[in-house]
């Protein structure tokens, strides 16, 4: 994999905020296990353009990644595609992790989101859902008007959802799109389980507002992680 980043000067300035264990992998070979490497000193190590790093980083990380992005589309290879995307994006600005605002898979996890968000929204995507969506109702012999109501409702949820705050996003994401409990979601946050049960039900409020739902927060909490 080819470099795009022409200067490394920008790496410098993350390395500061980095873990201390990285300074055996900022310049020439790496000669640590990688695998017992933080994911900081791995983000270290990609700075200094090792490979290896990034590839350990696909290791952890990589399926969760995937498993997000197939879950919000439905899409396998557009799901691959923004899977190889996120972590190019990781190579090309590893500056952009900064472990004193959360960890590293909550960082992919959020671009994960937001991407997918992108490609729902897009033209492009729209046309696929509803061109499959109208095959699947001449088949069935469903309602074409109810169809295209229950897609509009689709396309408002995505809408608010991208409007949510990011660490509200992220953990609704986790927890209804991967199916993850309370405790699972502050895991893969690096948060504890009260302040994502927080960041839940305010996220989740908001969405009811957004879409003029009427649900109590007790019937809502009956369909959320346990």
């Amino acid at each position: 994999m080819g470099r795009t980043r022409a200067d490394s000067g920008g790496n410098d300035v993350a390395c500061s905020r980095l873990h201390p264990e990285s300074a055996s992998l900022r310049k020439g070979p790496v000669a640590v296990d990688l695998r017992q490497s933080s994911d900081a000193a791995l983000v270290m190590a990609i700075a200094r353009y090792h490979q290896d790093a990034l590839a350990e980083v696909y290791r952890r990380h990589g399926g969760a990644v995937f498993a997000l992005a197939n879950r919000l589309l439905g899409e396998r290879t557009v799901a691959e595609e923004i899977t190889q995307e996120i972590f190019l994006r990781l190579w090309n600005a590893p500056e952009r992790f900064d472990p004193e605002r959360g960890s590293l898979r909550a960082m992919l996890l959020s671009w994960t989101h937001g991407k997918s968000v992108d490609v729902l929204r897009s033209d492009q995507s729209r046309r696929r859902r509803e061109e499959r969506d109208a095959h699947v109702v001449a088949e069935a012999g469903h309602d074409i008007e109810n169809e295209a109501i229950e897609l509009a409702i689709a396309d408002q949820v995505v809408r608010a959802l991208a409007e949510l705050r990011v660490e509200e996003r992220e953990a609704i994401a986790l927890a209804y799109y991967r199916g993850l409990t309370y405790r699972e979601v502050a895991v893969e946050l690096d948060q504890p389980e009260g302040t994502v049960k927080s960041r839940i039900r305010s996220g989740l409020r908001t969405l009811r507002a957004s879409l003029n739902v009427t649900e109590t927060d007790s019937e809502l909490s009956k369909r959320g992680p346990a």
